[in-house]
């Protein structure tokens, strides 16, 4: 009886040019949902790109092909917290990935997915589990830092991903090994889809990526997060913010996003009344002419550092030159230019001059300034990455005793050793010569820069080691 009534029904909403909805994925007693019901797609949508997803058994399978852009299987539900798990295997010569909190609209690129990814990356890279933001900001969380998490990916078989989105907080596993810890509110609710890349060439054509045992869990998520790994490093994108990880850990705000407080004019007893700007929590260096410290002046910490991590976000207008110092001593220079100390180089590459002045580009983007060039540590044979004009690019500057890092974007550009014979060879053969000892001191101010072009900065935090 009760089957006759449902075709009854089905019939009766077809004749009235309807149709029932998909069956819904059944609910385990877990609360654990199953978002692909091993019969059909019926609740996904495909957006973007022509590549075919099809069902093989327990799997999807997606197939690349030549022409067509990033192909997405998109689930037709919208999911903000969570817990997804899924296991995947995806050929060795292409990368993937699978999108959560993702979005496509009509306002934005005419439809363009775009959202947060979980890598899939067979490559010697290994940065599967990282998370990427697909046609927005870029890479938000490489696995540079985290090596045990590189290891943990299985080529030729399959891989088991774990994500927990609640909040502002994403985390992500591969087979057991933490591999994300990231801190973002850019988007809280969005679907998840499947990803198969754009391909160049014939030779990666037909290749394929299978996902099977995709479940979600939206309620009761407390219960189900898995323990932090301490040694995974939290990164957090909230502007001028600090978790509470970040505090235990003996983070604090070098700027608090609103005032002048705990900084000063290099050449001044108080903060330039000209020359630099607070506005929506971004502190900026205004345009003049170009000229070094010639309008507001640079601007240094009231406190002096010795072993310390400092981290910021920067922006730069095109043609721009600036920097971030460090062990600076304003008392050595009370005439023109710049306070003198040891200098991350902020620069346009391709549009400021100065990028062609020094030794083997010693004077481009994340350089030592004039001492030792800028290059990519974690992934050789790979440029440095640069977002990009007019976004936001982050700075990390690590001290530990005479060993100094410079990173940009979460990859490490480059290292040395102060005070050594190799180091003060370096400074006999630049501009800083005639400062004697230079960069040698115990302790110093930290300098943003003031050398006429706009540049902008956030997010400024240091710890002391």
């Amino acid at each position: 009886m009760r089957s006759s009534i449902l075709v009854l029904l089905f019939f009766a909403l077809s004749t009235l040019g309807l149709t029932p909805d998909p069956t819904p994925p059944p609910t385990d007693e877990n609360g654990w949902v199953d978002l692909f019901n091993g019969k059909d797609l019926d609740n996904w949508i495909q957006r973007n790109g022509e590549a075919p997803y099809h069902i093989e058994g327990d799997m999807i399978v997606g197939t690349t092909i030549m022409d067509t852009p990033n192909s997405f299987l998109c689930t037709k539900e919208n999911y903000g917290d969570f817990i997804l798990e899924y296991d995947v295997i995806v050929d060795p010569l292409i990368n993937s990935g699978v999108q959560i909190r993702s979005n496509s609209m009509e306002s934005y690129r005419n439809g363009r997915v775009h959202g947060y990814q979980v890598e899939l990356d067979p490559s010697s890279r290994a940065w599967t589990a990282g998370i990427y933001d697909e046609a927005r900001r870029g890479w938000l969380y490489s696995l540079s830092r985290n090596k045990a998490a590189q290891k943990a990916f299985k080529q030729g078989t399959w891989n088991t991903i774990r994500v927990e989105a609640v909040g502002s907080s994403i985390r992500t596993w591969i087979n057991g090994v933490m591999a994300s810890n990231l801190v973002d509110d850019m988007t809280a609710e969005g679907f998840i889809a499947l990803q198969v890349h754009s391909i160049g060439n014939e030779e990666m054509a037909g290749k394929k990526i299978m996902w099977r045992n995709i479940r979600i869990k939206t309620s009761d998520l407390d219960e189900e997060r898995l323990k932090v790994d301490p040694n995974v490093p939290e990164f957090n994108y909230i502007p001028n913010t600090l978790t509470k990880n970040e505090k235990r850990k003996g983070w604090r705000l070098l700027w608090d996003g609103e005032s002048t407080t705990g900084w000063r004019g290099a050449k001044l007893d108080g903060f330039p009344e000209a020359g630099w700007e607070i506005k929506d929590g971004i502190l900026t260096v205004l345009a003049s002419d170009g000229a070094e410290s010639a309008n507001g002046g640079d601007i240094v910490t009231m406190d002096t550092y010795s072993e310390f991590e400092l981290e910021l976000d920067f922006m730069i207008a095109e043609g721009a030159n600036s920097g971030i110092k460090y062990f600076v001593l304003p008392e050595l220079n009370k005439g023109p230019g710049s306070s003198i100390g040891l200098e991350y180089q902020i620069l346009d590459d391709k549009k400021h001059p100065d990028a062609a002045q020094g030794v083997n580009g010693n004077r481009t983007l994340s350089s030592l300034y004039d001492l030792i060039p800028a290059g990519n540590l974690t992934i050789p044979g790979r440029n440095k990455r640069f977002n990009g004009i007019g976004s936001w690019n982050r700075a990390r500057i690590v001290v530990k005793g005479n060993h100094i890092e410079h990173w940009l974007n979460n990859e490490k550009v480059l290292e040395y050793e102060r005070n050594t014979p190799m180091y003060r060879a370096l400074v006999a053969y630049s501009k800083y010569k005639v400062w004697p000892n230079f960069g040698e001191a115990p302790a110093g101010h930290i300098l943003l820069q003031d050398h006429g072009d706009r540049v902008s900065f956030k997010s400024i935090k240091i710890r002391e080691l």
